[in-house]
């Protein structure tokens, strides 16, 4: 009995100093920013802007804009006249999506991405409230400073970024939210990878995914691959659930950190769909406002 009862404190104690070390290191675990900027658009053969801005707290911020070539002719695009607002994932910085922004840049699209707080050549340190005044702070640069219309502006993001994005269309007048290889809710995903905890007791974060889409009025898109190992297809399938009409579900193919680039073909027809969706959709809502 005195041996049980050693083992079992010894696995109580042990616990217990794994759920501490869990939860004073969740910000480490959940944030990985790369300070070093080490490539911009400029190779890929990119015009951009160097921009800084400033949150609402006071930091600044490091982002970049990415016009879309002038049509020729008066040919355009799908994604003409429209801007990509890129929300990005939790790790490195937006140097290490050069590969998307060609991609929008291809399909016509303006694209503005920018570094959160902590990431990059922005100042401050990362956390939740800081993201949200980030990007809103970018949505405000656009809108403002580039004086592009709400409704020409696709607030788009992956991973953790797909949180923020969605946090802030539930804000914001947008055309459009699409969000990709998103989670639900950071306590969702603390059960995923420690199903033997606690989690909602020791969850410091939010970004509550899936209650911030019930609040969003504009098309969503939901984009997700059935063989991301890191964030559940059925995460993707329950923001689904979640969102107002208009929306639509993709699935692709790959992991978390590649599915649009594995199924970069079924990835570009897509977004050239929503693309011409998204203007028809506004057409269709032009008109019923001037009726």
């Amino acid at each position: 009995m005195k041996m049980l009862v050693s083992i079992a404190a010894v696995l109580f104690i042990a616990y217990v100093g794994l759920g501490l070390t869990l939860y004073f290191m969740q910000p480490t675990f959940l944030y990985g920013p790369v300070r070093e900027v080490s490539h911009t658009p400029s190779e890929l053969g990119l015009d951009f802007e160097d921009v800084v801005f400033k949150s609402a707290d006071g930091l600044e911020l490091s982002g970049w804009y990415i016009p879309a070539e002038k049509p020729e002719h008066g040919a355009r695009e799908p994604g003409h006249e429209m801007t990509v607002l890129f929300c990005h994932g939790n790790g490195g910085n937006m140097c290490h999506r050069l590969d998307s922004i060609n991609i929008f840049h291809n399909l016509g699209l303006n694209c503005f991405i920018f570094d959160y707080r902590g990431y990059g050549n922005s100042e401050g340190k990362p956390s939740e409230q800081g993201t949200y005044h980030d990007v809103m702070a970018a949505y405000k640069w656009l809108t403002e400073e580039k004086k592009i219309p709400a409704a020409d502006i696709i607030i788009f993001g992956r991973s953790l970024g797909g949180s923020i994005a969605a946090q802030l269309a539930s804000k914001v007048e947008a055309s459009a939210l699409i969000i990709e290889s998103t989670f639900t809710s950071y306590a969702d995903v603390g059960r995923k990878f420690y199903p033997y905890m606690p989690v909602r007791w020791f969850a410091r974060f939010s970004y509550s995914t899936i209650d911030y889409i019930k609040e969003v009025n504009c098309p969503v898109m939901i984009i997700h691959s059935r063989g991301d190992e890191i964030m559940p297809f059925e995460f993707g399938l329950k923001l689904y659930e979640a969102a107002n009409e208009p929306k639509e579900f993709v699935e692709i193919s790959g992991s978390h950190n590649d599915g649009f680039w594995v199924s970069s073909e079924i990835y570009k027809k897509t977004w050239t769909k929503w693309l011409k969706f998204l203007k028809e959709h506004k057409t269709t809502a032009d008109r019923q406002q001037a009726s």
